[in-house]
Parts: structure tokens; sequence; C-alpha cells
């Protein structure tokens, strides 16, 4: 490996800037800088998204703001691995950074399909990385590092600058016996620390866990079993599209049973292209089609499904709905659950199960059938490993919540690490010369995917949107002569808002519609030919009497004609 392009200059500084992933889980937008403070160069690791939840109505996809790096100079835009919380920002935000891409195959391959979605395909330079392959980006010299993940041709990467070599794990476990693609590369980690590591910047997913996530040489052993075990009846398995060794696992062992492939779920069919792609499931039977798996006899087919989490518009939440176009579970069909709870999606994966019980469908967890699922993360053993591999000398714990990321320094210092950083997001830290230091902190926050637009996390259309979700809307129209009387009957309606046989909703809204006609009345000379003025008498009064009758103020919409 061939020494960065630059020297240091004595006013050089070497930086690492989280602008998401740290204090989250999701969302990761890691950046290294380096250079003299007005003049630094960058390069940046994962531009990832995260999903909306129900404190967001409305929103599915939520993007890191990438504001502070408009207008520096980004060398280039270095990905990690395919996962959407590391790659699915990158058509909502290639522009505002407009950075050359750097990825291994399968993650180039996946890159390609988003940015063609996004219309923008054919701006990007996308620089496709072999396995432990190598990248000159000027005072960054880039080792991609092989890891184990649960995604194909996960990436570590060793940065090596004049100031020191950062070792980014990206996000990892210790697999001995991953199914699809290399273990991870523990020689090239030792090599590194022997070289001397000056900052780790670490994965904390699974820190509170002991031991070992997992191998899925055993998860595909238990599929097997379970699969082999069902005779009668159809099969779907519900787990994450992107995780392709566990898809192989489900695919071989269906086959060994006698049972065909029918994929549902967009993210299926894209995963297994790239997988394709470059070499795996290269060995495996044809995929029924729609038509073919509409007729395929139930005791000869496996559906591979995506929405194990419960999502609306999955292939498992369409047939646990009775509208799937292909897919049909009934009595006596089965369902194994071969993906991980994540935190938050308790409510919709317990929904989901039990309309697919209401159905008579057998369903199959992790918590009934252990070993049908392993993390993709590392646990406190696999963590104690790597940093007796790496050694490094600055902790800096990311990918976890503010206690994940706690934790990780405790342990860090633990293992005798002598110095721990752990920064939020926004945080610049200083990682040389000098001891490492939070330095300065940097405009940072969330952007909301509302209706095809980038929105500002407190924009005002979700403020509304969630202050009528909780406190429901009324609509007011009435008309109004040029004297400045009414001269229509005041309609108000109300949506979200309730009523029951013995309180009925008729009845409080007529009685709004008087609060709001003795307002009006109430105003003087100039105040009833202003329509703002109206407006605001209107609905300061249906905001307190929606108080007094509901415990609610809800949005209140005025319409006015003046005749």
């Amino acid at each position: 490996m061939k020494k960065p392009n630059s020297k240091n200059t004595g006013n050089d500084e070497l930086v690492f800037l989280p602008l998401g992933g740290s204090n989250e889980i999701g969302m990761n937008l890691n950046c290294y800088g380096y250079g003299p403070e007005h003049a630094r160069e960058w390069i940046i690791a994962d531009v990832g998204v995260t999903f909306g939840d129900p404190s967001t109505p409305g929103i599915d996809v939520i993007v890191p703001d990438p504001s502070f790096l408009e207008g520096e100079k980004i060398r280039g835009i270095v990905l990690t691995h395919a996962h959407e919380d590391h790659i699915g920002a990158l058509g909502w935000l290639w522009t505002r950074m407009k950075a050359p891409l750097y990825a291994t195959p399968f993650t180039a391959y996946l890159i390609r399909e988003k940015l063609r979605e996004a219309g923008i395909l054919n701006q990007v330079r996308i620089i496709e990385v072999p396995l432990n392959g190598n990248i000159d980006l000027g005072p960054f010299q880039v080792q991609m590092i092989t890891m184990t993940h649960s995604i194909a041709e996960p990436n570590g990467l060793a940065i090596r600058t004049p100031l020191g070599t950062v070792f980014h794990t990206g996000d990892w476990k210790i697999d001995d016996g991953p199914v699809v693609g290399e273990v991870t590369d523990a020689a090239a980690i030792t090599a590194l620390g022997d070289e001397g590591v000056l900052a780790m910047v670490c994965d904390s997913t699974n820190v509170f866990s002991e031991g070992y996530a997992g191998s899925e040489t055993g998860v595909a052993e238990e599929l097997d079993t379970l699969i082999g075990s069902l005779k009668h009846g159809r099969i779907a398995v519900g787990c994450f599209a992107s995780n392709v060794a566990r898809m192989d696992s489900v695919i071989r062992a269906a086959e060994k049973h006698g049972r065909r492939i029918f994929l549902a779920g967009r993210s299926m069919n894209r995963i297994t292209a790239a997988a394709k792609h470059v070499g795996m499931l290269s060995d495996i039977k044809k995929f029924l089609s729609d038509d073919e798996a509409r007729h395929w006899p139930a005791d000869e087919i496996l559906y591979l499904c995506t929405g194990s989490q419960g999502e609306q518009n999955a292939a498992l939440a369409r047939v646990a709905s009775g509208t799937h176009p292909t897919v049909k579970l009934g009595r006596g069909d089965h369902c194994i659950f071969s993906a991980r709870v994540i935190p938050g999606n308790e409510l919709s994966i317990g929904r989901l199960q039990d309309r697919l019980a209401e159905r008579g469908v057998r369903l199959y967890t992790e918590k009934d059938h252990p070993g049908i699922h392993v993390s993709g993360h590392p646990c406190r053993a696999e963590l104690r490993q790597m940093y007796a591999w790496a050694r490094p000398t600055i902790a800096i714990p990311t990918h976890g919540m503010r206690r994940h990321i706690a934790e990780h320094a405790l342990l860090a210092t633990e293992l005798g690490v002598p110095q721990t950083v752990t920064p939020r997001n926004g945080d610049m830290v200083r990682i040389a010369p000098g001891p490492a230091v939070i330095i300065d902190e940097v405009p940072n926050g969330r952007l909301f995917v509302d209706g095809g637009m980038l929105v500002p996390e407190m924009g005002e259309a979700l403020r509304e949107r969630r202050h009528a979700s909780t406190n429901g809307i009324l609509v007011v129209s009435f008309a109004m002569d040029r004297n400045g009387k009414i001269v229509s009957d005041i309609d108000v309606r109300g949506i979200g808002l309730p009523g029951d046989d013995e309180n009925p909703l008729g009845d409080a809204l007529d009685d709004l519609a008087e609060r709001a006609e003795q307002a009006v009345n109430s105003l003087k000379g100039e105040a009833r030919f202003d329509d703002t003025a109206v407006e605001m008498a209107v609905g300061r009064v249906l905001k307190k009497g929606s108080q007094q009758i509901w415990d609610r103020r809800p949005i209140v919409e005025t319409v006015i004609l003046r005749l």
C-alpha cells in the first residue's frame, strides 16, 4: 500500500465527523477530513437512510442533512456495503455532494439501480473496486478490508493519512461459516494493528449482548430441519432481502425437500439479480413465474417474501390481507420469520402475525424456533477480538443509540484502549495531531422525504400533519355581504373528532357554529371587512370551544365568501 499523496504541513489536521449514525442506529453518513481548517479535503463513508415511524405521519424515508458538506472539497464517497442505512440516501443527496462513488461489485450494482430510479445515473461516476482493493483519494489512501455481515461484500475501510491510520469497521461480525462470501479478514486487520491504528471507528449495535452473534451456517442447518419437517401445505419465509446468505440457505433447503421458489417483493428480485451478477446463487433452479406460482402444487412451493418487519405495502402484509395477486396462504400453510424484530417494529409485526394467524397460517419465529435467525452485528466477545486484532490508540464508537455508544466506550477502556471519544451527529472530532477531542459542532439534522421532496425535519407540513393526527380538523365556511354581515348559515365540519349516540358530533358542531357567529358579530369597525381578522377570531373561539368539548385544539380552516 503506497503512502498518502501529501505531506503534513504542520497546520494539517485529521478529523472525523458523523452526520448520521451516531446516537442512532441507521442513517449512516460519516466524514473524514484532512488538511488545515480553511482548506480541508474530505472523504465520505456511506450515505444512508432511516425510516419513518408513527411520530412522522406520511414520512417513509428520512435522510441526513448534508448542508455542511455543500461547497466542500469531497474526494470521494466510499460505500462499505449495500444496506439501505448505508446507501439508501444516495438518490436524494448525491446532487448536493457530487463526488465519485467507490464500491465493490455487488454494492455498485445496487447503487446503479438506485440512481437509475432517481434519474441521475448518467450524472454519477461509479468506480467498482475489487474485493480487498485500494483507492487513491489524495491525502487518503483507502484499503477495502473484507468483513462478514448480513449482506454480500461488506467492507471495513483502512484509511491511511500522513497523520495516521483510521480503521472504519462498517457493519460487521465474526462468522467462520458465512454461507456466502469470505470470512472476516483477521490477517489484514492484524497486519493493520502491527502497522499502527491511530483510531478505530466501530459498530456498537450489539454491545450489550455477551458472546458471539452466531453463524449463518447454523441458521442454514436449522432452516433445513424446519423446512424439511413441513411436509404439507405452502411455506412462506419472511427475511431481509439483502441477506443473500439467508436467501441462499432457504432456497437450498427448499430445493432439497422438493420445493420450488417464488420471489414475492421487488427487493427480493432486485437483490437476487445483484447476487447473480457477481456469481452468487448461480447453481439454483429458475424461480417460478407469477403464472407458474399460482398453479404450483401447495406441497411443492416456497415463497420468499419481503415484509418481515410488518411493512405496510410489503409482500407479507399483502398476503396477510389477502390482496397479494400471487401468494395465497390459509389453513394448513406455514410462515417462517427468519429475521430479528427491529426495535420499534414490535406492534406492526404483531399485527401482521395476528392477521396471518386469523387465516389459519401456522407461524414459526425465533422465539419458538431458536437458531432460525442470527444478528449481523458484533456481540461483546467479537468486539474484544476486534480490539485485540486492531489495537487502536483511540476508540470512537458509532452505529448505536447513546446507551450503546457509552457502553462501547466503557468496554474499550476496559480493554486498555488509551482514549475514547463518543461524538454525537454533528460533533467534529480532531483525531490528530494531539489527543482526540471534539473541536466543533457543525449544522446537522434530518431531512424528510415528503411527497417526493426533501423537507426540513420541523417543516410546516409535517407539523400540521402531526397536529391534525392528534387534534383533528375543523372547516368553517360562511358568506358575508359588503356591509360585513353574515348572510348564510355557518357550516362547521369536523375531521378526526369524536362523537357517539350520547354526544353526537353534529350537536357539538352546531354549538361551535354559534360560537363562530358570535365571534364574527363581536368584531368592530374595519375588522369585519378584514378576512385575516375574521379568521383569527373564528379560529380562536373554535379552538377554545373544542378544548372544552373534546380536550382538543384542532386545526381550524375558515372559508369566507364575500358577496
